[in-house]
């Protein structure tokens, strides 16, 4: 077996192993295009594509993502071997963090990524959203966000650094809302995703619930005016019981110290 650069004729073989991965099936189909040209998409290879990992690298962190193993083939450490390669280019790049998402209930992969020295650093949850005309009131645009306050934001699925000059980048493109109700504002980073259409991808810091149940209706409507045809909220807390807001899944954002 060996590990290369993905190509384009690799997609056939890997699409056919991944249709079934999820109950609703696998977003790699739709993905797939975009990483190829992105780079750093790699496959294990046994005569044919029997496994694949993408990998998202920045200026102080490796993101890794879509690690799919055909099922004939699962159990011979392929994927740990996958995750080995890009840990050995981030070190090469001089890059020390790495991270990753695993459902909350995968124990295998769990066991896997801790067996190669990951830790869970922190618990996030997913919600969905329907878009919904309503009314809201004091929200404002603006970065209330102290640099240190909160490791990570998400963009398209990755957990990206939040550092001052990501701050300034989306306070200049008005994608740091708030709502001031109360003393524990709370606060959402809204986003567009790079990979599924009409797809608006909110990063959720809450606060109070006054403050969070309004910042709720504030994105319902904006959804709507927009036309987005699906909101997903990102956060690290219980949010409020809510008409169409449902918690869908839950994950482990995994992070291993290179030395």
């Amino acid at each position: 077996m060996i590990i290369r650069d993905a190509r384009a004729s690799d997609k056939k073989h890997i699409v056919k192993f991944c249709q079934n991965t999820f109950s609703w099936g696998d977003y790699i189909p739709d993905v797939w295009d975009s990483w190829l040209s992105d780079g750093d998409l790699l496959v294990i290879e046994k005569k044919i594509p029997i496994g694949v990992c993408h990998g998202v690298f920045s200026k102080n962190q490796l993101w890794i993502e879509g690690i799919r193993i055909n099922s004939d083939f699962r159990r011979q450490g392929l994927a740990s071997n996958l995750i080995k390669r890009f840990e050995s280019l981030a070190s090469k790049k001089k890059i020390s963090k790495v991270f990753m998402l695993i459902d909350t209930e995968n124990y295998a992969s769990l066991l896997m990524t801790q067996n190669l020295g990951y830790k869970i650093y922190q618990t996030w949850k997913f919600y969905s959203l329907l878009p919904q005309k309503n009314n809201f009131s004091d929200i404002s645009f603006g970065n209330v966000i102290k640099v240190g306050e909160f490791s990570h934001y998400v963009k398209s699925w990755r957990w990206l650094p939040l550092n001052k000059q990501k701050l300034n980048s989306l306070n200049s493109k008005n994608r740091i809302v708030y709502s001031k109700k109360s003393k524990n504002k709370s606060i959402a980073i809204l986003g567009d995703s790079e990979h599924f259409e009409k797809t608006l991808i909110v990063t959720l810091f809450s606060g109070s619930k006054k403050d969070t149940i309004n910042i709720i209706l504030f994105l319902q409507n904006l959804g709507f005016e927009k036309k987005y045809k699906r909101i997903q909220i990102l956060t690290k807390e219980i949010l409020p019981e809510f008409t169409s807001l449902e918690h869908k899944i839950s994950f482990h954002l995994m992070q291993k110290l290179l030395s």
